[in-house]
């Protein structure tokens, strides 16, 4: 599977998918996206297979791609996309959105290989060790916030992960973070911020009389809460409704947007484009 972005310019289809015919492979499916509204910028995700059916060499298929991403000053990537993203989920104390993540990679609707969750609390072990899923717990403070993300990336590297989720990890990323995991970390909020920003934003909410609710899955960066957005979801409130209602209404719009905003990513069906995204459905 090929996902690229590059200035717009004629030809690029025709010479992509020249070179696939080439090499003896079939497009399968085939998604493209040009607008002088995104900076004369186009965006293409091809699927392909061999005709033979046998496999794919990636590697060798990366070498004749790359004087063509050169010619046209493509940004681009090619994967296996069967192959299992290598996964780390981050979690507080409120365990919604790890749990769906979990359930739904355990029934096959996400292809993930979890290889740790990743806590500055004890409370999600259990429900990690039901996954059979291993646990680590990194407490974090101010004095230890340091070495405790160094732990973490210690993690991250030493696994090979492709992916960090922080399925609601209360704690702030430092720049040097959020930079070594670029472009492959995912956060979830409510997306009622910047409005109702800080402690209780559901009680903050309900003080204002909201009329929907709503989560924002993004793309991690320094910048707080301000990344890249892969998804949004959102659900209409009333008068009726109290605080906690609110809370647990948001919890079902977290979820299932930060599970989508998750599949979409180990589909490669997101280009990162400056401060959007493009997301072939």
């Amino acid at each position: 599977m090929l996902l690229l972005s590059c200035p717009d310019a004629p030809g690029i289809v025709h010479a992509v998918s020249g070179l696939l015919v080439a090499e003896r492979c079939t497009i399968v499916t085939s998604q493209q996206f040009g607008s002088a509204l995104d900076g004369g910028t186009f965006f293409l995700r091809v699927e392909f297979t061999r005709t033979d059916g046998g496999p794919l060499d990636l590697d060798a298929l990366r070498l004749r791609i790359a004087p063509l991403a050169d010619r046209f000053a493509m940004t681009w990537q090619l994967v296996d996309p069967t192959r299992r993203l290598r996964v780390v989920l981050m979690v507080s104390r409120f365990l919604h959105c790890l749990n769906d993540l979990l359930f739904r990679n355990s029934i096959g609707e996400l292809n993930l290989d979890v290889v740790a969750v990743v806590s500055n609390h004890p409370d999600a072990g259990r429900l990690a060790d039901s996954h059979g899923v291993p646990f680590h717990h990194i407490p974090v403070t101010a004095d230890t916030k340091a070495e405790a993300e160094a732990a973490l990336l210690d993690l991250v590297d030493r696994e090979r992960v492709d992916l960090v989720v922080l399925a609601r990890y209360m704690q702030i990323l430092s720049d040097e973070a959020c930079k070594h995991l670029e472009g492959r970390a995912i956060n979830i909020h409510h997306s009622m911020l910047p409005s109702f920003k800080g402690a209780r934003p559901y009680h903050q909410a309900h003080a204002r009389g909201v009329k929907v609710i709503g989560a924002t899955a993004h793309y991690a960066t320094a910048d707080l809460d301000e990344g890249p957005i892969i998804e949004q979801d959102l659900v209409r409130v009333d008068h009726t409704l109290g605080p906690d209602d609110l809370a647990a209404r948001g919890r079902e719009v977290e979820s299932r947007a930060l599970a989508r905003a998750v599949r979409w990513h180990s589909e490669n069906r997101v280009a990162i484009h400056g401060n959007r995204t493009v997301v072939f459905p």
